[in-house]
Order: C-alpha cells, then sequence, then structure tokens
C-alpha cells in the first residue's frame, strides 16, 4: 500500500515543527517518518563561508529538489534512502547522511514544501502553517541565536533582505495549494484532530 504523504509549509519559525510533533502523537510512531526540507539545500562547498552567507536560502532555486523527490519516490517504492543532513552554522550540506527507511505514513516539512508541483502532486494532504510575521521574525531571532550560532545583526540582515520578502514572493502564495491552513496564533487541537483523522481514514484504519 502506498505510504500517506503529508506536506507542512509555511514562513520561517511558524510552528510548522510544533503542528508536525502534535500530529505525530495521535499517531503510530512507528510508522511514520519525517523528511525535512531544509536538508536538501544544494551543496555549497565550492564557496567561501563569507559567501555561503549571501547565498538566498529563501528562495526556490537553493533547494535540490530532484534529489528531494528522487528520494520521495524511492520511499514511495518501499525502498530506503540515504538522506543528507544539513549544517546551519556552516551553510552546507554536511558530510553525514541519515538512513531513512520506508514508513506507512511521510511528513514532508519546509517552507518552500508546497511551492514545487512535483511536490504537491506526490502529497495526499497538504497544510499551511501559518503565523504574524512579527511573531516569526521574533521566534527566528531567538532560534538562530541560540541554536544556529548567529549574531542578532546576522539575523536582522538577512531577514529584512531575503526572509521576509521571500515569504511574500515565495511561500505565502503556496498557501492557495493548502487542504488547510492553520493559524499558529491559537490553539490549533482540532485542525490536527482533523488531520490525524484523515490520515487514519486513508490508511484503511
Amino acid at each position: 500500500m502506498k505510504p500517506v504523504i503529508i506536506a507542512v509549509g509555511g514562513g520561517s519559525a511558524s510552528g510548522k515543527t510544533t503542528v508536525v510533533n502534535e500530529i505525530i502523537e495521535k499517531l503510530n510512531q512507528e510508522d511514520l517518518v519525517v523528511i525535512k526540507h531544509d536538508d536538501y539545500y544544494k551543496k555549497q562547498s565550492h564557496l567561501s563561508l563569507d559567501e555561503r552567507y549571501q547565498i538566498n536560502y529563501d528562495h526556490p532555486d537553493s533547494m535540490d529538489n530532484d534529489l528531494f523527490i528522487s528520494d520521495i519516490k524511492k520511499l514511495i517504492k518501499g525502498e530506503k534512502i540515504f538522506k543528507p543532513t544539513y549544517d546551519f552554522v556552516l551553510h552546507d550540506r554536511s558530510e553525514k547522511v541519515e538512513v531513512v527507511y520506508p514508513k506507512k505514513v511521510i511528513i514532508l516539512e519546509g517552507i518552500l514544501i508546497l511551492e514545487d508541483r512535483r511536490i504537491r502532486d506526490l502529497s495526499d494532504i497538504k497544510l499551511f502553517v501559518e503565523l504574524d510575521d512579527d511573531l516569526r521574525f521574533i521566534r527566528r531571532l531567538q532560534r538562530d541565536i541560540e541554536e544556529r550560532g548567529r549574531n542578532l545583526e546576522s539575523v536582522v540582515k538577512q531577514y529584512l533582505k531575503t526572509v521576509k520578502p521571500m515569504y511574500h514572493r515565495f511561500i505565502e502564495p503556496t498557501k492557495r495549494y493548502a487542504d488547510v491552513i492553520i493559524p499558529n496564533n491559537t490553539h490549533h487541537d482540532v485542525a490536527v484532530d482533523v488531520i490525524a483523522a484523515k490520515i487514519k481514514s486513508i490508511k484503511g484504519e
């Protein structure tokens, strides 16, 4: 039986991971795997660190969607994949790969996950997590400083130069492809319950 594919999009720091974790809690975790689109940023090893800082990581061209889609199709066919991993401190794909085995439910998560029609066509359920721009910026600022080794100036500069304009150009418009839009400034228990029930229905449970 074909696995259920759920694509979860939304702006940077909108709460996509929180929503994904809440969905996971409603399902059999042994039957499920999460694939982060972030791990499929293109290799930048040929560039200096300063040059990597200048890359627009919120533009669709920054993603290696050919590899991403190839890997998802392998999982659908029941084959394991060797998933790349991304180093946010070095701004490059790391040498480490992760072996991922096929599961009954595959969740795809990323800011640009709904931008590519090929990914949308593979997805059974498409979600968009929405949050106010100011709140997303505050969350991103805290996360990038605490978890990704950035400083205040670099986070603010990147946000104003690429993150915010790219959100309104490429990410927000993908809301129209979503089956469900989840506002993340309120509780979303009902939405998560409905999504979990739909997944179980597709699986025939």
